[in-house]
């Protein structure tokens, strides 16, 4: 089951289902199986993000960067954990290897428009807000 690491966190830590080590080579990706299928309500959704030790200590982070997982799927929950480090890494059975943040979010009715509205930044482009 996914466990919360203290009262006040957001993210429910994910575990391997493994009963043997999953090598994940250097710049390879590797399907990791948590065993574990949810129900999300709708209007929410379910966001993998990586374990800051893991990313930091190993090098392995999802390989999406982030996971999304609608409120109407019902498979199995799996985490594609990329290695970004230059070596081979190893994912032990049962450890952590993500954490799970159930969010709301907003549907948005997408319109094709001609213009847009004006605002102060216009089309200032990408990092046009300051270089600090």
């Amino acid at each position: 089951m996914p466990v919360y690491g203290s009262a006040s966190a957001a993210g429910a830590d994910l575990y391997a289902l493994s009963d043997h080590a999953i090598r994940i080579g250097a710049n390879e990706t590797a399907v990791v199986h948590t065993g574990l299928a949810a129900e999300i309500p709708e209007g929410y959704v379910g966001l993998i993000f990586a374990r800051s030790g893991l990313a930091t200590k190993k090098g392995l982070a999802p390989a999406n960067k982030v996971g999304v997982i609608d409120s109407d799927y019902r498979g199995e929950i799996r985490v594609a954990l990329h290695n970004h480090s230059k070596y081979m890494q190893s994912i032990e059975p049962y450890e952590r290897v993500a954490q799970l943040v159930i969010m709301p979010y907003v549907f948005a009715h997408i319109v094709e428009a001609e213009e847009l509205s004006d605002t102060e930044r216009g089309a200032g482009g990408f990092g046009s807000t300051g270089s600090k």
